[in-house]
């Protein structure tokens, strides 16, 4: 009824409507100058193909904070970790600087979200060196699934039972005993719950169908051998608990010396 007045009132040009001011909800993001989506028939088949990179914020204490920078490959799951105050293109850059220098194998491909922190300096350095950098569509985090998964595990695995002093420079001092302990020692399901990546560390034997108490009193998943690890203190093997897929680093088996 209402509809139908109004619609006659128009006709008959009594009722005159303003103008609708066109208005732009979002800006048009600029063009990036190297930075591209990833070719849909662009395949990670070998180590430094695709690394994934991206950021976390810590806030541990009041008045702290810091940005967690994580880089995973796809195809080998070998990580880089380092710590900094804030996530800027210039920070980026150097976490740059330390993916060529600790991964053992060239990096060929990053991918990032559209973090201002990847552009800039940082997407500057990666046409520099020659590393192609794929960038993701907005709100689409699951396309880089792995390094997501790999800031969850470090967040349960290092900085929520490591004793820690929450300066850039401690933090990173042992992020670098963690990433040597996530790359070469901690075994991964992946391969079978295996240590895979370095030969120089005997494999952890498989875990047993049936968790038994420890003598440390906690759950034993290899064999309470009583045997040290050069690099672990003062255990050899991790804790598994057999409800669960996940490997808990737990505060008796952290390391207690300095790997580097």
């Amino acid at each position: 009824m209402v509809g139908r007045i109004l619609a006659q009132l128009r006709k008959r040009g009594v009722l005159v409507e303003p103008p609708r001011a066109v208005v732009a909800v979002r800006k048009p993001r600029p063009p990036r100058p190297y930075a591209v989506r990833k070719p849909k028939d662009y395949r990670a088949r070998k180590p430094g193909d695709i690394v994934q990179v991206d950021t976390l914020g810590l806030r541990p204490l009041p008045g702290v904070i810091l940005k967690h920078f994580t880089a995973r490959d796809m195809v080998s799951r070998w990580d880089v970790l380092e710590v900094h105050t804030r996530a800027t293109a210039t920070a980026a850059t150097t976490f740059l600087d330390a993916i060529e220098a600790r991964t053992p194998f060239p990096v060929r491909a990053i991918q990032v979200d559209g973090g201002s922190e990847f552009q800039a300096d940082f997407e500057t350095e990666c046409q520099r060196r020659g590393i192609r950098l794929f960038v993701l569509p907005p709100r689409s985090p699951k396309l880089n699934g792995h390094v997501e998964r790999a800031q969850r595990t470090h967040t349960e695995e290092f900085y929520e039972v490591w004793d820690l002093d929450w300066t850039v420079t401690a933090l990173n001092r042992k992020l670098r005993v963690w990433e040597r302990i996530y790359n070469t020692v901690r075994p991964h399901q992946s391969v079978r719950l295996s240590s895979r990546r370095s030969p120089r560390l005997p494999h952890p034997a498989p875990v047993p169908a049936r968790a038994r108490p420890c003598r440390e009193g906690l759950v034993e998943c290899h064999q309470c051998t009583g045997r040290v690890h050069p690099t672990l203190q003062p255990s050899p093997h991790p804790i598994y608990y057999k409800s669960s897929s996940r490997v808990l680093w737990l505060r008796a088996h952290r390391p207690s010396v300095s790997l580097f």
